[in-house]
């Protein structure tokens, strides 16, 4: 086997439909439809054999895959970062609205071809560091189950099988999310380096949709830390950028006004989902914005970093 290049299988992926979700819903809807539970139980024993199948060779291949050393690449990691002052922000925030400005690409990519692209760059930019190529599926769903439980959430990976769903149409926002995801399927599980590892491929990519997105989720997450969920905080902020028409929609698009169901879940699953984290080597939902960008922010001040540390400056 050439250890150069990993070629984890995703049969799952491939599937026509979500192999969990089949798992979670053919006993319950035997049951309603039919009156009957045998069918649905016929029914999820097949998709939990194709399901433990595909994630046992899933397993196998990534036993070879050579991960980065966050550490030691980029100088900061999880708990190893310096947490980014808010005059940093500020300053940071200040110069990316601008340059979104200036950078605005009007082009939409079909969700298809986005996701072979971005995962071929992700591919390449993690080529790039470790010397190896792990090469994965291209695969995306538009629904899974999963968003019944976090209707928070713009997408989802799950890391047994690789199956990635996409929720939303996040508009410039959405090669980010997608590389994030896949950043997970390619074996990074923790949420920090998946922001980290998305931006780092797409920000370098020179391709002007892909740093067009990366910039935007950047100046995002630095509005969340600032205006945290208050959806209201989140649009005044969004005001005094003085972003294009279009930024501006695409950047109040993400905080809309929640619904008494998305209210009342996101709730209760936001508080489960930052536990969850924490008991797994993370600091919780702060990663996704606070830790991302402390990351970025310790990345580019580096002075042990292996990765130059110009390409997480603005």
């Amino acid at each position: 086997m050439n250890q150069r290049t990993v070629n984890i299988p995703g049969d799952a992926t491939y599937s026509p439909v979500a192999l969990t979700d089949v798992l979670l819903a053919a006993p319950i809807a035997s049951e309603l439809l039919l009156g009957m539970t045998l069918p649905g139980r016929i029914i999820q024993a097949a998709a939990l054999g194709a399901y433990a199948g595909s994630a046992v060779k899933d397993w196998v291949a990534r036993k070879d895959v050579k991960r980065i050393d966050f550490l030691r690449e980029y100088g900061a990691d999880v708990f190893d970062l310096e947490r980014m002052p808010r005059e940093e922000r500020l300053r940071e925030i200040a110069e990316l609205a601008p340059r979104l400005n200036d950078v605005w690409v009007d082009v939409k990519i079909p969700r298809p071809e986005l996701a072979r692209e971005v995962n071929r760059r992700l591919t390449d930019y993690l080529a790039a560091v470790t010397g190896q190529r792990v090469e994965t599926s291209s695969e995306l769903r538009n629904f899974s189950i999963a968003y019944l439980i976090f209707p928070f959430a713009y997408g989802t990976c799950d890391i047994i099988s690789g199956d990635v769903a996409i929720f939303k149409d996040t508009g410039i926002f959405e090669a980010h999310v997608i590389t994030h995801e896949f950043c997970h399927r390619k074996g990074y599980w923790k949420e920090l380096h998946a922001q980290a590892l998305a931006y780092l491929a797409l920000v370098t990519s020179g391709e002007p949709v892909f740093v067009q997105s990366a910039l935007a989720e950047r100046l995002h997450r630095h509005l969340r830390v600032l205006g945290g969920d208050d959806s209201a905080s989140f649009g005044d902020l969004v005001a005094t950028l003085k972003l294009r028409p279009e930024l501006d929609a695409a950047f109040r698009a993400l905080r809309p006004e929640p619904g008494a169901y998305e209210s009342a879940v996101s709730k209760v699953m936001r508080n489960l989902y930052d536990q969850r984290m924490r008991l797994t080597g993370q600091n919780g939902l702060s990663d996704y914005d606070e830790g991302f960008t402390s990351f970025l922010w310790s990345f580019g001040r580096s002075t042990t970093a292996r990765q130059p540390g110009a390409i997480a400056r603005i």
